[in-house]
């Protein structure tokens, strides 16, 4: 697969993870927000294994331990996003789960014990600024919900640097079918401790968890993985954010959610702080792939 063609799987992935907030929000009106999370990756990985069964049957003891530590992680990052929906706009989570390309440059520098470079620095000051317009009201008050969804791009952003890794280590079909299934495992299991499991009970409840299921998990994360084995981190970035354009278009052709004036400069300033973090990194990227070259070993980022 060409880069421009695994970009462009990531322009298709981006769009359906900018329609999961209000499919999400339309499910936790009449599930629980695990029961939501439970459904939505249960099926997606009853759908995608049964699908490619021949190859997922091949699966080995490391891919499972990857796709064990992967479902984790998006568990708590669906968590997150699900019960800050309760709270909070599909745009406010766009533009709040957006942040985890912000986040990414900072982990890694901190895993690896480097300064932060001053366009990270800078994006992260436009970040902090934008959310404040965007979530912050008079008297003062931050909602809960944001909240949530900024930690939910905290821990995405980990999700993606593992996913970098394992990704070329094992094969990125299997895993990403076998992270859906522990996702899913995860809420089932969260669903009988705290909640009690049930079915959608309305149509508008099943069409908005089958597009959960199909559109947005078995053929969304799926891709994803494929894609970030052909692309760098720093395009998938760039792909990335364009997703809460694409939630809050949904949210205001949908549910007629609107943006009011500050509001508007805090998702600007956001959005361009994902761009500018985006975009530092396609130096120091050239670099490294350059330095890959000439020793011969494999980079993991």
């Amino acid at each position: 697969m060409k880069p421009f063609q695994a970009d462009l799987l990531m322009l298709l992935v981006t769009i359906g993870w900018g329609s999961s907030y209000l499919f999400m929000k339309i499910g936790i009106d009449s599930l629980g927000e695990f029961n939501v999370i439970a459904l939505r990756f249960g099926l997606a990985f009853v759908l995608a294994a049964g699908l490619f069964f021949r190859r997922f049957r091949e699966i080995d003891c490391l891919t499972l331990k990857y796709a064990a530590i992967l479902g984790f992680i998006l568990f708590i990052v669906f968590v997150l996003i699900t019960f800050g929906l309760n709270t909070t706009t599909t745009s406010n989570a766009g533009f709040l789960v957006s942040l985890t390309v912000v986040f990414v440059p900072l982990i890694t520098a901190f895993l690896l014990r480097k300064k932060v470079e001053l366009k990270t620095a800078l994006s992260v000051i436009l970040a902090i600024t934008g959310i404040g317009f965007l979530t912050i009201q008079l008297p003062l008050v931050f909602n809960r919900g944001d909240l949530f969804c900024m930690g939910a791009a905290l821990f995405y952003a980990a999700h993606i640097i593992v996913v970098s890794s394992a990704a070329k280590k094992v094969d990125p079909l299997n895993l990403g079918i076998a992270q859906l299934g522990f996702t899913g495992l995860y809420g089932l299991i969260f669903s009988f401790i705290f909640e009690v499991p049930a079915w959608p009970s309305t149509t508008t409840s099943w069409l908005a968890i089958l597009a959960l299921s199909i559109f947005c998990s078995a053929i969304g994360f799926i891709l994803q993985i494929i894609a970030q084995k052909y692309t760098s981190p720093t395009r998938t970035g760039l792909m990335f954010s364009l997703e809460p354009v694409f939630a809050a278009l949904f949210g205001y052709v949908f549910a007629q959610e609107i943006l009011h004036g500050k509001g508007y400069i805090g998702a600007a300033l956001i959005l361009l702080s994902v761009v500018l973090s985006s975009s530092q990194k396609k130096s120091s990227q050239s670099k490294r792939t350059s330095d890959m070259r000439n020793s011969g070993r494999n980079l993991s980022q």
